[in-house]
């Protein structure tokens, strides 16, 4: 199969945020938008994007900060790079794109965003998916030792700037492998070279300070949000799939079917797959599977 084959790559401008997304699929057919992690781009979906191009229109962004879209520099709040910011992107992005109702499903940082999207543009989220994650704010106060020595990118990449930055610029190829190959369970083994290729070419400096400032919004002006929210009594209206990988720091630490219900007002529904945290590039063929049967 050629690399993104029948899929067109843009980029476009969008309140002053460049985009850059690839699109997709079965015209006529129902809107998903994949969202990636870090630190990764959309090409983490290629493999499940190609299973699920006769089901859905499919848009794949690159979330700002990462890939090809747009790197400004974080603010003194981390208020550019919060989910909130991410999420206006997205829904902009599907306007844009003639979409006023879509079904998401978001990895990593990509779930995150989708959860915020739920929240805030509830009449336009048909249905949504997050994977390998629980809701930030609850992984945050379980915080003890076990989840520090595991997740300790979380508390080493929000420190203040330039730490973290300088110290994973010292030598950011062996810092991204790293990271890719040390949560999935088959090493870098899991990854298409091409994916590789396109995460390496773009783990620049650039990249490396606004992964740090996504974290950084994580641990401060998200938490508002999330606790705003719940005072609010917010939640996720459409139905909601949470999956997980079976050999993830998320089966091992949380509940996240019972921490996403909390969160929801329709019924939540998933399940622990055979996988580490890389799930769409370690299982593509099943998550598709899973997509589709929940997508619909």
């Amino acid at each position: 199969m050629t690399w993104f084959q029948d899929f067109e790559r843009q980029t476009v401008a969008l309140d002053g945020v460049q985009v850059c997304f690839r699109t997709g699929g079965k015209k006529g057919a129902p809107a998903l938008v994949l969202l990636h992690g870090a630190p990764q781009t959309h090409v983490m979906w290629h493999r499940v994007a190609q299973a699920l191009k006769n089901d859905y229109q499919l848009v794949l962004p690159d979330l700002r900060g990462y890939g090809d879209s747009s790197h400004a520099k974080g603010e003194a709040d981390h208020s550019t790079y919060s989910k909130r910011a991410m999420a206006k992107d997205i829904a902009s992005l599907m306007t844009h794109l003639g979409h006023e109702q879509f079904h998401i499903s978001g990895h990593d940082r990509g779930g995150r965003v989708t959860h915020r999207l739920c929240l805030e543009h509830a009449n336009r989220v048909q249905s949504a998916c997050v994977i390998d994650i629980a809701p930030t704010l609850d992984m945050y106060n379980a915080t003890n030792m076990a989840f520090a020595r595991a997740y300790y990118h979380w508390f080493h990449l929000i420190q203040p700037f330039p730490l973290p930055e300088k110290m994973i610029g010292g030598n950011p190829i062996h810092y991204l492998h790293t990271k890719l190959g040390g949560w999935g369970a088959k090493g870098l083994g899991h990854l298409e070279p091409e994916a590789l290729a396109e995460y390496e070419r773009c783990f620049l400096e650039e990249t490396i300070h606004t992964v740090c400032e996504d974290y950084r919004a994580s641990a401060s002006i998200d938490l508002v949000h999330d606790r705003e929210s719940r005072a609010k009594g917010e939640k996720i209206a459409c139905k909601l799939q949470v999956l997980w990988g079976d050999q993830g720091v998320i089966q091992k630490m949380f509940d996240p079917i019972t921490l996403w219900q909390a969160q929801c007002h329709a019924q939540v529904t998933g399940k622990a797959m055979p996988s580490g945290h890389f799930i769409p590039e370690e299982l593509p063929i099943e998550i598709a599977n899973e997509l589709r049967a929940f997508h619909n």
